[in-house]
């Protein structure tokens, strides 16, 4: 019963977004995938609202697991990240912090960057 739980978790991780609320919840996504890209975002952001697109476009067609913290909601979590301004992107491979991209960054630069680590 929990291999089916984790297959349905896997095939939402690989089409879309998962949206995060809280450590716990981030840490076990992160335990979990070899390579997760986190969107550190807010509603009222005009960068991240441009971001947007290109983060379900990387989720779908990438290998890694794609994830979303709302600031506004977890800020305990930005903070705890250092996040100071938004869109925030933070890569993790093998449970570790590979990489922060503060800004926009095109979906090109943002694809290699995650196949560098796939």
């Amino acid at each position: 019963m929990t291999t089916d739980t984790a297959s349905e978790t896997e095939k939402a991780t690989t089409n879309e977004p998962l949206h995060i609320d809280g450590a716990d919840q981030l840490n076990d996504v992160v335990g979990k995938h070899d390579v997760v890209l986190v969107d550190f975002y807010a509603d009222w952001c005009g960068p991240c609202q441009m971001l947007e697109p290109v983060v379900k476009t990387l989720a779908a067609e990438t290998d890694a697991t794609v994830a979303k913290v709302d600031v506004d909601a977890n800020q305990q979590l930005a903070q705890s990240y250092g996040v100071r301004g938004v869109p925030t992107l933070i890569m993790f491979a093998d449970g570790e912090q590979v990489e922060e991209i503060v800004g926009v960054k095109g979906e090109a630069d943002l694809r290699a960057l995650i196949e560098s680590y796939t």
